[in-house]
């Protein structure tokens, strides 16, 4: 086996982990700052350097696939890259690896068995504010070295901040990083990155410059109000949501050029069929080469409606906390949205995050004024958003 590639110059995470004498050591940072990778880098030199010691190394994610999308894939990458990675030391069933004599083990606290399982030497919490309290308590129990946390403070309010951060605790390093303390990226994202200056000062703040989010209750504070779609739009896609008699059936057409979200309401009606509802669309006279994406918990109505061969109909595909993904992903746009959509200009003025029992605010929705922003969001969940390294972009 190869020793790991001693490079000329790594992100400022790297060094910030290498460097750090405490127990636990919190790096805050913005998008694209290097975090994860840095630490996993340096969690490979440490196996290095502590050959054959039988060193347990537990890096953990809430849930299994975020955990397989982004820290996990980029340890093998690094492995692979250096020429360290061999299939032998691989136990793909219980998500272990062996380096250097040494164990890496990959867990989400959605195993508890998992979290209430063996001790471990080392712990790297990766988006560590998905984590509840009680998920870091019991991981740190069994920790007896080190505590490695990485996290994009978004919330304005979070446990990390009141139990570890802002505690005066003595056995804590606090290091924050942006976009530009990583060396390795392009203009091109380098680019995007600074355009969220123009789209949303908060989302700046937090993935830009790498300082906590500010609470504010609306969810949409601006958008602009235009008279019609710009000729330089491209059609992206239809949005559907269905209703009946208490929630109304919505239909949106989303448009987009760079980071300008165009929206355009065609239907916002209740007490419609799924035969109304297709005749409603066959009266737009629509392209129908351009596809519809609907909630796909209407599985029956999806396809009563795409077999009346009036609009290329589809499932949206929803994972885990889809909402507020599609929110951030939405969030990441300039919205624009015509003057004839009276309906959606009143849900976006409207549209609220929850406030808990001591008036502080969630990152959770009040499931009100929200028919024309699903669809919009199932257009974003399908067609503009791509991830890199688990962290959502705009396509």
């Amino acid at each position: 086996m190869m020793t790991p590639t001693k490079m000329t110059k790594q992100a400022k995470p790297y060094y910030d982990v290498k460097q750090s004498n405490k127990r636990i050591c919190v790096l805050q940072g913005g998008t694209r700052s290097g975090k994860t990778y840095s630490i996993l880098l340096a969690l490979v030199e440490f196996a290095y350097k502590n050959k054959g010691k039988g060193l347990y190394i537990t890096i953990a994610r809430k849930t299994m696939p975020a955990l397989r999308g982004t820290s996990m894939r980029d340890f093998f990458e690094i492995l692979k890259n250096e020429n360290l990675y061999d299939e032998r030391q691989h136990n793909k069933s219980s998500g272990l690896y062996e380096l250097y004599g040494n164990i890496f083990e990959f867990i989400s606290v959605d195993q508890p068995q998992r979290v209430r399982g063996r001790k471990r030497d080392v712990l790297f919490l990766n988006e560590c504010n998905e984590f509840s309290m009680d998920d870091f308590v019991q991981l740190s129990l069994r920790t007896t070295y080190k505590i490695i946390i990485d996290f994009n403070p978004s919330d304005e309010y979070h446990w990390l901040y009141t139990q570890i951060i802002d505690a005066d605790r003595d056995d804590v390093d606090f290091h924050i990083s942006t976009y530009k303390d990583n060396p390795f990226l392009e203009q091109s994202t380098i680019k995007e990155i600074e355009r969220l200056k123009e789209v949303d000062e908060n989302l700046w703040r937090v993935f830009g410059e790498g300082q906590r989010g500010v609470a504010t209750e609306t969810i949409f504070p601006s958008f602009n109000i235009i008279d019609s779609v710009p000729d330089n739009a491209k059609e992206v896609a239809f949005g559907l949501d269905f209703g009946f008699s208490a929630d109304p059936t919505t239909l949106v057409k989303v448009y987009k050029h760079d980071l300008d979200l165009y929206i355009d309401e065609l239907l916002y009606e209740r007490g419609l069929t799924n035969q109304d509802i297709a005749n409603k669309i066959k009266e737009l006279s629509i392209d129908r080469r351009l596809e519809c994406f609907a909630d796909s918990s209407e599985p029956k109505s999806i396809e009563e409606i795409f077999r009346m061969q009036v609009i290329n109909i589809k499932p949206a595909k929803k994972g885990a906390d889809s909402i507020r993904i599609g929110i951030d992903v939405m969030k990441r746009h300039k919205l624009n949205i015509t003057k004839r959509s009276v309906n959606t200009i009143k849900e976006f003025r409207n549209y609220k995050w929850i406030k808990d029992k001591n008036n502080q605010i969630t990152n959770k929705p009040i499931d009100a004024f929200n028919h024309t922003i699903d669809a919009v969001r199932y257009v974003c969940l399908n067609k503009l958003m791509v991830s890199y390294s688990g962290k959502y972009y705009v396509s």
